[in-house]
């Protein structure tokens, strides 16, 4: 295991110093301090790791996902479910060939980036409150607090992600963002953007406890085969084992939010109710158990390198506002 690099300011608020020859021991932080630090950071400085953690992901994978949402859309029922090469030649084969991938990036953009600051800084607040109580390195604790956080992040992006799965969609009929978000607002109202937002909690919830889960279990089973338990090859391998595994726990679940958030643009079937059961069922009288697991493949392309990604580029950020507060401080 390598050696303890962290500052002062991860200790416990009732940590002190050792007594010295000169008087009593003296607290290493005053409450006010301790309060607004965890693990060395401000709030706002996980927050803007987070977010940086999240464009660059999502923007580096970006293309697979397209791919994802083209397997994964209700089409009519004449034209056959793509496979990932037929989804592949389907999105570049319209107007703007390989870009077509790249179609509804700036809607990602637009919600990933606070989603995320949400995400990362809601998940290390949660995760403090939880390891003081149930003890360090508990899967529980590390489980409960990614629940925890998607919820509140999924509030932020599930909106941007709706604009962004219609944007993808070969023939979509919008010409941008502005453009999707006037006419869902003007035909569907508001509610259409939240209508997946019930089935995204759902399938986040076990995807973000299995990832987490996932990811604090291997970073310490490789922190002791590697030399820094703390290296970005460390935080890569062990977000990729835990994205490819959450992924495949969870695609049933995003097939629904997918088509609940794609219904009735392209062609796509319009569903009489959000509710998660009803559209499962539709789902599976129409194209048996095998149309749950549409997109696994490209879902799963997708998460291994995209937390990979995301958790090294996170951690990254991490040590950078470490250092510059060690600086500062001196």
């Amino acid at each position: 295991m390598a050696a303890d690099y962290r500052t002062p300011d991860r200790l416990l608020p009732g940590a002190a110093e050792e007594p010295g020859p000169h008087g009593p021991p003296k607290p290493v932080l005053s409450a006010p301090a301790a309060m607004a630090t965890h693990d060395g950071l401000r709030f706002w400085q996980y927050m803007l790791a987070g977010s940086v953690a999240g464009v660059v992901e999502h923007t580096a994978m970006f293309p697979v996902d397209t791919l994802k949402t083209h397997m994964q859309a209700n089409v009519p029922a004449c034209r056959p479910v793509l496979s990932l090469r037929a989804a592949l030649r389907n999105a570049v084969a319209g107007e703007g060939g390989a870009l077509a991938l790249y179609r509804g990036l700036p809607a990602m953009a637009l919600g990933a980036g606070p989603a995320h600051a949400v995400y990362f800084s809601v998940y290390e607040s949660a995760k403090s409150a939880l390891t003081e109580r149930l003890g360090p390195n508990n899967p529980v604790a590390h489980a409960g607090s990614g629940v925890i956080a998607t919820v509140a992040s999924d509030a932020v992006f599930t909106p941007m992600d709706t604009v962004k799965q219609r944007l993808q969609l070969t023939s979509s009929p919008y010409t941008g963002v502005a453009h999707c978000v006037r006419t869902v607002m003007r035909d569907e109202g508001l509610g259409a953007f939240f209508a997946s937002y019930r089935t995204t909690v759902v399938m986040n919830a076990p995807y973000t406890a299995v990832h987490f889960a996932t990811y604090e279990a291997a970073k310490r089973m490789l922190g002791d085969l590697a030399a820094n338990e703390e290296s970005l090859a460390v935080h890569a391998t062990a977000g990729a084992a835990a994205g490819a595994l959450a992924a495949a726990v969870t695609t049933p679940l995003d097939v629904v939010k997918t088509q609940l958030q794609c219904q009735g643009v392209c062609g796509c079937e319009r569903f009489s109710s959000s509710s998660i059961g009803d559209v499962l069922r539709t789902i599976v009288n129409r194209d048996g158990y095998v149309g749950l697991m549409r997109g696994w493949k490209p879902r799963m392309l997708f998460h291994a390198p995209a937390a990979a990604i995301c958790w090294s580029t996170y951690e990254a950020s991490k040590s950078f506002f470490e250092r510059w507060n060690d600086a500062r401080r001196k």
